[in-house]
């Protein structure tokens, strides 16, 4: 593996560890403030707080704002809802069946709707077929994951 291969591994691992560490943060301030859809607002609000400073600071330049109208539905509006619900699902799912059990199935659920996605090609993806390999590897962190949250 090369160093960039390397580097990029080690900040999608990272990344995971953040998504760990979200749902409990979430989950508490749930707890404190008596509802999951508050708190998913409040953490959303201060992302979308982050990203803006971000865009201002780092890509206003870049930013290419006529593009908007062209946009499908789906991409206005899709990724900010299904966030929404993740986090959402994340808050009040982590206090009762534990973090690492969320996390196992959620990212086996990640990877069954990825197997789907790179299968169809979908988003203008390229195709990729459903090999005994990809499936088995699938399915084997579903057993996994069903095993954190079962034993």
């Amino acid at each position: 593996m090369s160093l960039q291969g390397f580097s990029l591994t080690v900040i999608a691992l990272v990344a995971g560890g953040l998504i760990a560490l979200q749902a409990p943060i979430n989950a508490e301030a749930a707890s404190r403030l008596g509802n999951p859809v508050t708190a998913a607002t409040m953490s959303f609000l201060v992302g979308t707080s982050a990203l803006v400073v971000l865009t201002l600071l780092f890509a206003r330049q870049s930013v290419q704002l006529e593009a908007f109208k062209s946009l499908p539905l789906y991409m206005l509006i899709g990724g900010g809802l299904l966030g929404a619900v993740y986090v959402t699902v994340n808050i009040l799912l982590a206090p009762r069946i534990g973090v690492a059990a969320l996390m196992a199935l959620g990212i086996a659920g990640q990877l069954f709707a990825a197997l789907l996605i790179d299968r169809f090609g979908l988003f203008g993806l390229v195709e990729r077929g459903l090999t005994f390999g990809r499936v088995s590897g699938a399915l084997l962190v579903l057993v996994g994951a069903l095993m954190v949250r079962s034993l």
